[in-house]
């Protein structure tokens, strides 16, 4: 009897301690994609313009260098999050805590090789050789698709980053470690950033309707900003509430 208490109390101990960690985690991740859209993306990544992006790189790289940067702690960052609400929600069903898990590895390898390409974007807009390879206008057309591939590499990681938040909040709400209606809210958040993803695969782009998309992500990428910076400080602050087990 006493060593199962002892196990309980380890468990519960590690618990406590990753939602604290995930708590920071999801303040540093929202508070700092926020900031990196504001003072980096931007100012320097216009849509459906090339030409415009690409002078706004050359003419501040060090701000682009930094956003990459930033990108790749994000990414990373991301897993950690994953990994503490892993442990917070295992005893709950392992196997589906495990499921989101995975999707969430899955997202920060494309967001990785999203960062791959991004910096390889970069170093063509650097390398003299590639000058003598190819023609400016040559040059301009292979880094565009760069930057194509990198707007379609982070559609597919929202489809991952939607998918393993949804189980998480799923297995969140049925533990009754937070309160039902901000679990909810989280289930809520991540299936409308579910939701556009799907939508920006689907539907065939243009100028006009990239407005139009860029207008409707904003909107539904909101609720999961809100909920972030919510869940965030509450899992710092006032933790979990687990139940006491026998």
């Amino acid at each position: 009897m006493n060593s199962n208490n002892l196990a309980n109390s380890i468990v519960e101990t590690s618990q406590r301690k990753a939602a604290r960690i995930a708590g920071i985690f999801f303040l540093f991740i929202v508070i700092g994609w926020t900031l990196n859209w504001i003072f980096v993306d931007s100012k320097l990544i216009i849509t459906g313009n090339v030409t415009s992006t690409i002078n706004n790189i050359i003419a501040h790289e060090w701000l682009f260098r930094f956003g990459i940067t930033n990108e790749l702690i994000f990414s990373i960052s991301g897993f950690i999050l994953a990994f503490a609400l892993y442990t917070i929600l295992k005893p709950i069903n392992k196997n589906l805590a495990l499921i989101a898990l995975y999707l969430k590895l899955i997202e920060t390898i494309v967001a990785i090789v999203n960062v791959l390409f991004t910096f390889l974007s970069l170093q063509m807009l650097n390398g003299k050789a590639f000058l003598t390879v190819f023609k400016p206008e040559q040059l301009q057309d292979f880094v565009g698709l760069f930057f194509n591939i990198r707007s379609n590499g982070a559609t597919i990681t929202m489809v991952f980053l939607g998918l393993g938040f949804i189980v998480f909040f799923y297995l969140l709400y049925k533990s009754k470690y937070v309160p039902g209606i901000l679990a909810g809210f989280g289930i809520l958040s991540y299936f409308l950033i579910l939701i556009n993803s799907l939508a920006n695969i689907l539907i065939s782009q243009n100028a006009t309707v990239m407005t139009m998309v860029n207008v409707f992500s904003m909107i539904f990428m909101s609720p999961s900003i809100l909920f972030e910076l919510i869940i965030g400080f509450w899992l710092l602050f006032k933790g979990i509430k687990l139940k006491q087990m026998n």
